[in-house]
């Protein structure tokens, strides 16, 4: 199936240094596990906080359909703050999840959207329930990288329809999975791995994931899933490289406040960079296993000043006029300067469409490397990148493992979003500083943002 599209948005232009203060909806990433992971616990869990977008909607739809029962509550811990007008079903509401992976009243039917998630995380809990349960998907998501994941299930004793290697396809549920040792390459998605592992617990015999080829990318992603694992009493060992044993056991339920989404706090900061003002992020934890944290390194990277605090995390672009401090925001100045840099992108490779963009607008050239995987994504986003920057004047091409971007003269240009919210990210960074910029679908932006046109504009004002 294919998403309807949203309008052409015109992307807003700074027309002065930014003093914002952003907040963020929470964390798909920490969402997305705390679900799954309540779903297989001995109990009802509370997660507060969650995110609610495209994403997790599925997630949820995904565990209803495997005879999970979640529940939307309204939260006692921001009902003071949220007002009498808090919609039903907001991200002020809490999710309560009283899990019942038993036997289906029939075939059951998940949508896995666009998620990868949801793609590479379910299946794998599916194995535990009993009956038929069939896979299906957005169009694009039949063209993303499972072959992996489908045989690394069959291994494990799930059992699967024919020899299908990508959406859609189905399970044949047995209510039980044996588990054991399993050998896969894992080079295309860490999500392969992290999958494995949520629902390795509940395995007879546990689960012994053994990576075989090039180095795993996002592997923050994997250390996140693991210290969720051990949060709830599961026992984890990834002592060796390339292996983690999961032992099988109960998974304990637990309440959780998720964080703010540090991924999508990209394109608000690098704002900052862009326009030579300041942005603050309330609630960026101090702690963290997020994989968007690396916003932090990378905009320093750029010139920026980045200080993360008990308040939250403040970037502070360009070079101050005289008599001002960093970040003060004068009334009108230049835009901020943007030093060209060279990155390896290999484990935070979901943050590529926003550093692409401030390298689009450096001084000087930029080398991005390590991020070959990002041909599998949501869309080709290294095709699409290039594709893009060209169309608007960079000078912009595709290597081995990245993309090499050098200054050009910027311009006006109807930008295509390949149905990708990274790439609304990026055309709305670019955006900041060239008149004239539309893209043709924010509303791909709701997968993990539901309201990022409105959190824009409200920062731009």
């Amino acid at each position: 199936m294919t998403r309807a599209t949203g309008q052409p948005w015109a992307v807003p232009t700074a027309t002065r240094p930014l003093a914002a203060t952003v907040r963020l909806p929470g964390s798909k990433s920490i969402t997305n596990r705390a679900l799954l992971l309540a779903a297989l616990a001995d109990g009802p869990s509370t997660i507060h906080r969650p995110l609610r977008a495209r994403d997790t909607d599925l997630m949820t739809g995904a565990l209803r359909a495997l005879g999970t029962r979640i529940t939307v509550s309204p939260s006692a811990t921001t009902a003071e703050t949220a007002g009498p007008a808090r919609p039903a079903d907001s991200d002020h509401d809490d999710l309560v999840v009283e899990p019942d992976l038993g036997d289906l009243a029939g075939p059951a039917r998940v949508d896995c959207g666009l998620a990868g998630t949801v793609l590479r995380f379910v299946p794998p809990v599916a194995g535990l329930v009993r009956g038929r349960v069939e896979f299906v998907g957005d169009d694009r998501a039949a063209e993303r990288p499972m072959a992996e994941m489908l045989s690394a299930l069959r291994q494990l004793g799930v059992a699967l329809d024919g020899e299908a290697t990508a959406l859609p396809f189905t399970v044949d549920c047995l209510g039980s999975v044996r588990g054991g040792v399993v050998t896969l390459d894992a080079s295309a998605s860490s999500q392969f791995v992290s999958g494995l592992l949520l629902a390795g617990a509940r395995y007879e015999d546990g689960v012994d994931v053994r990576h075989d080829g090039k180095p795993i990318p996002s592997q923050p992603h994997i250390d996140m899933t693991v210290a969720m694992l051990r949060e709830r009493g599961v026992i984890v060992d990834d002592s060796e490289p390339n292996r983690w044993v999961v032992a099988a056991g109960p998974v304990k339920p637990l309440d959780v406040v998720v964080e703010p989404d540090l991924s999508n706090a990209a394109p608000f900061a690098a704002a900052a960079v862009v326009s030579g003002g300041r942005v603050t992020v309330p609630g960026w934890p101090l702690s963290t296993t997020q994989a968007g944290d690396a916003v932090r390194w990378l905009l320093g990277e750029f010139g920026a000043d980045v200080t993360l605090s008990d308040a939250g995390l403040t970037i502070c672009g360009g070079d101050p006029g005289p008599g001002q401090q960093p970040g003060a925001a004068p009334a009108r100045s230049t835009a901020g300067r943007i030093a060209g840099v060279d990155v390896d992108l290999h484990d935070v490779g979901e943050l590529t469409p926003v550093v692409a963009s401030l390298a689009a607008l450096a001084d000087g050239p930029s080398r991005l490397r390590g991020i070959a995987h990002l041909r599998g994504h949501e869309t080709d986003r290294l095709a699409a990148l290039a594709t893009e920057l060209r169309r608007c004047g960079s000078d912009c091409r595709e290597t081995a493992d990245g993309l090499e971007i050098r200054p050009g003269r910027l311009h006006a240009a109807a930008l295509r979003s390949y149905g990708d919210h990274r790439m609304v990210h990026a055309a709305a960074v670019l955006g900041l500083r060239v008149n004239g910029l539309s893209v043709d679908d924010a509303a791909v932006t709701t997968k993990t943002h539901p309201d990022f046109v409105a959190a824009w504009s409200a920062m731009l004002t």
